[in-house]
């Protein structure tokens, strides 16, 4: 099996994609997509070489009325990221920046850390507490099949950095948002509110998190020097692209799949979101193999996801007023598809019982939340308040591999892949076929 993945992956590296099937153009398109252009962090020219790549080969797949549309946005330069304990031992830590942390000097700074082991006990410390000291806040997000912790844990890294800095702090550490126990650092977004003052803010890896912990568990007082040089941007370029399949009734509203292009810059983007933007097309293109669809489905492939949005707000300004029926967006890896969750007006309920129908044969029930969008479509939906279908992707190993340098092609099993495909293209089957009306939710 092994050699079968590895010749697999060989070939799709070389066959053009008119000769794959769609599923093998799934795993071909992320495949070139990291290998060819690589990281893509939002703002960079890495980012603008993956648009040029990708209207370049959604017109190679077929796609009409491919279209890049530039926007602006506040962004982030990666510089130096460096952390090492100096007593009451000398331990170098593997740390990244957050993306909108503070700079520190070229030369870092030093302090005392302070330890908390939650993000209330933080929010708890005396206003000016932690003046000339370096906060730590201490967390395991667990493993979840549907990624549930991400939601509370990820507020450490979204907000911890800005409650330091109200409470008086040099900078924070956090301990990466995680499952795994690998010396990578997790990265991702922070924010300081208008008024608040950005310090620098880094992760570090869970196994260095536990080794502060340990000693702290000790007694000891911890001293942390801590270089950050990074620093946030503004007026970036960015920019979504977009391609369609037209339908054969151009005045029914359109389906929309999305994804993002950008990734962060410490891996190659495969599982976030290079997997996504293969799923999407790839689907759209086998939901033709029985015949061209009565709606039009297009794909949205949106900039600057990671740095907190606006490519979803960007496709709003440029097509908000346009009719649209349903969305769905791909950004969770690249395993198995194991439920589907609905979203649609009690007027199409029928429609609702024709998808989970379609994927009953291939054993993926309705389960019973409700779907929450998606970051890259969330602003078209609000805007046309418009019907949803999510499909669920086991998330037990996704936040093992989420914004690390771990986030590479050879992560991404092809036959997880191609379900994926298979069951994102059945209920295009479904949705893009439907002659009446999608009504659109209250």
């Amino acid at each position: 099996m092994k050699r079968f993945v590895q010749v697999l992956a060989m070939t799709a590296l070389v066959l053009p994609f008119a000769a794959t099937a769609a599923e093998d153009t799934a795993y071909a398109f992320v495949a070139e997509l990291t290998s060819e252009v690589g990281p893509r962090l939002a703002g960079s020219e890495a980012e603008a070489r993956a648009r040029v790549w990708a209207a370049q080969k959604l017109k190679a797949m077929g796609f009409q009325n491919v279209a890049t549309e530039p926007f602006t946005m506040r962004g982030y330069v990666r510089g130096t990221d460096k952390a090492r304990l100096t007593a009451p031992v000398v331990q170098h830590l593997a740390v990244t920046a957050l993306d909108h942390s503070g700079s520190t000097p070229e030369q870092g700074i030093e302090g005392e850390v302070v330890y908390f082991a939650t993000l209330d006990a933080l929010k708890a410390a005396p206003e000016g507490s932690l003046a000339g000291k370096i906060a730590f806040v201490d967390h395991a997000i667990r493993p979840a099949q549907d990624g549930l912790g991400y939601g509370p844990y990820g507020q450490v890294r979204r907000a911890g950095p800005a409650i330091a800095s109200r409470k008086g702090a040099l900078g924070i550490v956090i301990r990466s948002v995680g499952t795994d126990s690998h010396r990578n650092p997790h990265t991702g977004v922070t924010s300081f509110p208008a008024g608040t003052a950005p310090i620098p803010a880094g992760a570090v890896s869970n196994p260095d998190a536990d080794l502060i912990a340990r000693l702290v568990a000790k007694g000891k007082t911890l001293r942390l020097a801590l270089t950050l040089t990074g620093k946030s941007a503004d007026n970036l370029p960015s920019g979504n692209v977009v391609g369609e399949l037209p339908g054969r009734d151009p005045a029914l509203p359109k389906i929309l799949l999305a994804c993002h292009l950008d990734s962060w810059d410490l891996g190659t983007g495969a599982i976030d979101d290079g997997a996504g933007c293969a799923i999407i097309t790839a689907a759209a293109l086998k939901a033709q193999s029985g015949g061209k669809p009565l709606r039009t489905i297009r794909v949205l492939l949106a900039g600057a996801e990671e740095i907190g949005g606006g490519g979803d707000e960007a496709y709003v300004k440029m097509h908000g007023n346009e009719p649209h029926a349903l969305a769905m967006e791909s950004d969770f890896g690249a395993d198995r598809v194991w439920r589907v969750l609905t979203k649609l007006a009690p007027a199409n309920a029928a429609l609702g019982e024709r998808v989970v129908a379609a994927l009953g044969p291939m054993g993926i029930p309705l389960g019973k939340a409700d779907p929450e969008g998606g970051a890259d479509i969330e602003a078209i939906i609000a805007k046309q308040k418009l019907a949803m279908i999510s499909l669920s992707q086991d998330g037990t190993h996704y936040f093992d591999l989420h914004h690390t340098p771990d986030d590479t092609l050879d992560k991404i099993d092809p036959a997880m892949l191609t379900q994926n495909v298979d069951v994102y293209a059945a209920v295009l089957g479904v949705v893009a076929n439907e002659a009446g009306v999608i009504v659109p939710l209250e």
